[in-house]
């Protein structure tokens, strides 16, 4: 085929895809007429999986599985806001790695709302001034945000989705690397890129800022300083990155979750989030925890936090596969409620690739 051939051959696919794009919209809004009426959540974390795992089931290339769930996520946020005018509540200021994570999961679509707080995050899902909030919860290199786990103690609100982002950190300044005399840098940056900052800036001025969308804006404004931030923050100060992933861990992650009211119903490939207090006695989180390996429940977390409510006192957050519906995880659930002072479901939702 010639050039011009293929153009218009791209052309005629265009227009079908238009078309086709359209027309499952006109589905999706039918559906969500149905669910407002039934007093459901428009967003649908379960849902949202299936249809992504079966597009990508069906991928025979070139075009990446990575690129594709971008595709249809885009597709997806396009949607749902046309279904409903849906808010994100995100910890932030924007352009920050929690930001991002937000707009990864529900697209460029929707109305996002930066919070000075976690609490706040909390506060604006608890009070309906946001649909869904997005917070950090663990970072794979400086262990769990304990103020997340904190709030949970007193709010109502579930954990209906979890979002696993790769954290890369990178060298931004409008100057070269040689004219650099101090770094803007937040603190968990500045512990997931220790290394690095000190085989290539060891005599530096570090300059420790709230954020790392406050460091890329710093950088921004002074000619001989530079920061360490994300892409995201980067791209709005329109700082150029002058090295890209410097973390000293390149499997650096950072596990986010989405706060909502209503718990996704069961996908077979599930994580259940539990809190817990136990009587203050010999083998107490020992028999506590039996449950969980009696039904073989693997546990992929186990944390503790100060109850601050009485002196060396504790609750107990644990995350095991499976779902709050199913036999084992309702059986072990019923059996550690039996043996708690206090049992809290936090959420069971899909886990995260």
């Amino acid at each position: 085929m010639s050039l011009s051939e293929h153009r218009k051959a791209i052309d005629q696919i265009d227009a079908r895809i238009v078309r086709l794009l359209n027309e499952r919209t006109e589905h999706v809004l039918q559906i969500g007429e149905i669910k407002l009426k039934a007093g459901e959540e428009i967003y649908a974390p379960h849902r949202e999986r299936a249809v992504l795992d079966r597009v990508c089931k069906l991928n025979s290339g070139p075009i990446t599985q990575e690129s594709l769930r971008a595709i249809y996520r885009e597709v997806m946020s396009s949607a749902l806001s046309l279904e409903k005018t849906m808010t994100i509540a995100y910890l932030g200021p924007e352009a920050t790695f929690t930001h991002q994570a937000a707009i990864l999961r529900f697209g460029s679509s929707l109305r996002y709302t930066p919070q000075r707080t976690i609490a706040e995050v909390f506060s604006e899902v608890a009070k309906n001034a946001a649909d869904y909030g997005v917070v950090p919860v663990e970072n794979s290199t400086e262990g769990v945000v304990t103020h997340t786990l904190d709030m949970f103690v007193d709010s109502d609100l579930k954990i209906v989705s979890q979002i696993v982002l790769p954290i890369r950190h990178c060298l931004v300044s409008k100057v070269s690397r040689s004219r650099i005399r101090r770094l803007y840098v937040h603190p968990q940056t500045l512990a997931q890129c220790r290394a690095w900052l000190q085989r290539h800036f060891p005599d530096v001025e570090l300059i420790e800022t709230s954020s790392n969308a406050r460091s890329a804006e710093l950088a921004a404004k002074d000619g001989t300083s530079g920061a360490l931030a994300g892409e995201l923050a980067a791209m709005k100060y329109r700082v150029p990155i002058i090295e890209p992933n410097i973390q000293d861990n390149a499997t650096n992650a950072t596990r986010f979750l989405v706060l909502g009211r209503q718990c996704s119903p069961p996908t077979k490939h599930d994580r259940t989030s539990i809190m817990f207090s136990i009587q203050h006695r010999v083998g107490a989180l020992y028999k506590s925890l039996s449950p969980f390996r009696r039904y073989r429940l693997n546990m992929t977390k186990i944390e503790s936090r100060p109850s601050k409510r009485k002196a060396w006192e504790y609750f107990f957050f644990v995350d095991c596969d499976g779902h709050q519906e199913d036999r084992k995880v309702a059986r072990a659930i019923l059996e550690l409620r039996e043996q708690c002072n206090f049992v809290k479901v936090l959420g069971s939702y899909p886990n995260a690739d």
